[in-house]
């Protein structure tokens, strides 16, 4: 058995990355977090191999929930 190094960080500091393999944790403990974008994000990252480890409830659950919530930004000011 060859082990390898590996690091772990979220899939909000992933974005414009890719990655060989990603492994993305999801279990319905996380619920607040189970949005069908937040899923998306974290499979796009994985170049060769993504793993879901959890519970297929908690993937129906992301899949079924849009996140709608509205993003707190000045841009729309700024761009004025």
């Amino acid at each position: 058995m060859e082990l390898d190094l590996a690091y772990s960080i979220t899939i909000h500091k992933s974005q414009s990355n890719e990655f060989k393999t990603v492994i993305i944790p999801i279990h319905t403990q996380h619920f607040k977090m189970l949005y069908r974008n937040l899923i998306y994000t974290g499979l796009t990252r994985a170049k060769d191999l993504a793993v879901f480890v959890g519970t297929r409830k908690a993937l129906s659950m992301a899949i079924r929930q849009q996140d709608v919530s509205q993003r707190q930004t000045a841009l729309e000011t700024l761009l004025k």
